[in-house]
């Protein structure tokens, strides 16, 4: 143990900077924890070691934000600092490491070690790395859903039943949420919509919602939102419901991966942390959407539905078209634009009618408010009805937003390339990922006004020369970038259309 002088560092981390000198003194390597003890009043916490040659000098160590949010040092303050014993987690997620299973004692401290920021970055990717590898069972997936439950908070309503809903994502475009939650609170059921925000889209539900009205509100600003006006749409991150689950996703990005094990614990623990005693689940399925084939899609929906039974929750799961966007506009305004046209009475696109109606409808069937095959009727006349319309107005305000907003409000970027189409013919194809990247690198989701409109969807004709897509973006580089982009991923293909040529230069070389 010595005793060393503070400063502090204004980086979001949870761990400390030691001089090299201090950390042998004291038996520490980079990675090791070491406790932080404040002399007098015994307050303690413990951190993850950073070594430095020349930062600080010896007699004097660095204090990240996390750390001291515990610790509330100020620069000067005096602290005892020794090694720590690494925590028994570690043990644990070794074991799954290794294959074997854990039991919901062993889950539930790596799920708590998780949210009180106990395990550095490296571990928790090592536990979310061997779930992937090795899969974990129902019974581990009922442990790890239950864990993020209980590090969280939970809403409690007086009245149910409590609907929700979720998309497991993948397809662009995916806005049903901006007409399914106005539609069902407009029925007088009450639904919690926590939704994330993009990580690898071009505009997730939170992000779309934010263009309408704030959305970072604590669980109980939820619960009182939602027993005012029977809905909300607000960001899952800032409420502490499941917080496991965000800290869980920040280190699945790098890796691209999205275990399926955690996935069903992600969103069900969501679910029932929000007190849904009915949900129900879109599962898209095509050939570049996170399910690809409606056999993967039926196993997952009975997956759902038991680890819904397992909680006392009903849950049903939709099939839905997954290979192509939903409705016409990729990015934040023009989605919001789209949804928003649609609740003040527009017919078109028809897919993200369909699907929003359906959705909405298999609620209003499992909560009894119609009879089984009429949901989809009664979520139809509530939307041309403008009632609706009128949810939504109070959802807006109630978080904040301008409840006179309207869809000529939103407008995409104002630097925009059209892409024609080079032949006559029908849209054969439309790579989904290839289109969100364009969008993404257009400005998507951070720049409001970048995305992408599809003039034409698949299996529609197209003449030679009529525009098949337009890039929208903010910033004119930003337009130049995705256009290089969308030249290199061809994201429509209309039939007859050249692919390649090879070579793509002359042949024959001229000589020099």
């Amino acid at each position: 143990m010595v005793k060393l002088t503070a400063k502090l560092l204004d980086i979001d981390y949870k761990g400390v900077v030691l001089n090299e000198g201090d950390a042998r003194k004291i038996g520490v390597l980079d990675g090791d924890r070491v406790q932080i003890i404040r002399e007098g009043t015994g307050t303690f916490v413990q951190a993850f070691v950073v070594t430095t040659k020349t930062i600080f000098p010896e007699g004097n160590f660095g204090i990240y934000l996390k750390t001291n949010k515990r610790l509330n040092a100020s620069d000067g303050d005096e602290f005892e600092v020794r090694s720590a014993d690494r925590p028994v987690s570690i043990d644990f997620i070794k074991k799954k490491m290794d294959g074997e299973k854990l039991n919901y004692d062993e889950m539930n401290v790596i799920v708590t070690d998780i949210v009180e920021d106990v395990l550095s970055p490296g571990e928790t990717s090592a536990f979310i790395t061997g779930s992937y590898i090795n899969g974990l069972d129902m019974d581990e997936v009922e442990f790890l859903t239950r864990s993020m439950v209980t590090t969280g908070e939970k809403l409690s309503f007086s009245s149910h039943p409590i609907v929700d809903k979720h998309s497991i994502g993948g397809v662009p475009g995916n806005k049903i949420s901006l007409l399914v939650v106005p539609v069902i609170a407009a029925s007088g059921l009450k639904i919690p919509k926590t939704s994330s925000r993009a990580i690898t889209g071009a505009g997730g539900t939170a992000d779309l919602m934010e263009a309408l009205a704030p959305v970072e509100f604590s669980a109980q600003e939820l619960q009182v939102m939602t027993e005012k006006t029977g809905g909300a749409i607000v960001w899952g991150g800032a409420t502490n419901i499941a917080p496991a689950d965000d800290r869980i996703i920040i280190y699945e990005y790098p890796l691209k991966i999205d275990a399926r094990g955690q996935m069903l614990a992600s969103v069900m623990a969501k679910k029932i942390a929000a007190g849904a005693d009915l949900v129900v689940i879109d599962i898209p399925v095509g050939s570049e959407a996170k399910v690809r084939t409606a056999d993967e899609g039926r196993k997952l929906a009975r997956e759902f539905i038991e680890l819904g039974e397992r909680f006392g929750i009903r849950v049903e799961c939709a099939l839905t078209y997954g290979e192509a966007p939903v409705g016409h506009c990729i990015g934040v305004n023009l989605e919001v634009r789209e949804a928003l046209s649609v609740l003040e009475g527009s017919d078109e696109p028809g897919s993200l009618i369909q699907k929003s109606l359906t959705i909405a409808g298999m609620a209003f069937e499992m909560a009894g408010k119609t009879p089984a095959g009429m949901g989809f009727e009664l979520a139809e006349e509530i939307l041309k009805s403008g009632k609706a319309l009128s949810k939504m107005k109070e959802i807006i305000a109630v978080q904040g937003g301008n409840p006179d907003v309207t869809s000529n409000d939103f407008n995409p970027g104002e630097f925009s390339f059209e892409v024609n189409a080079p032949e006559s013919g029908y849209v054969v194809e439309m790579k989904n990922k290839a289109l969100i990247s364009i969008a993404r690198i257009a400005g998507a989701p951070h720049d409001k006004g970048a995305g992408i409109y599809m003039h034409r969807k698949r299996g529609q004709k197209v003449e030679k020369g009529e525009p098949i897509y337009t890039i929208y973006a903010d910033r004119k580089w930003r337009l130049e970038k995705a256009i290089e982009q969308a030249r290199q991923l061809m994201p429509v293909f209309v039939e007859g259309m050249l692919i390649d040529k090879i070579p793509s230069g002359y042949w024959r070389r001229t000589p020099e």
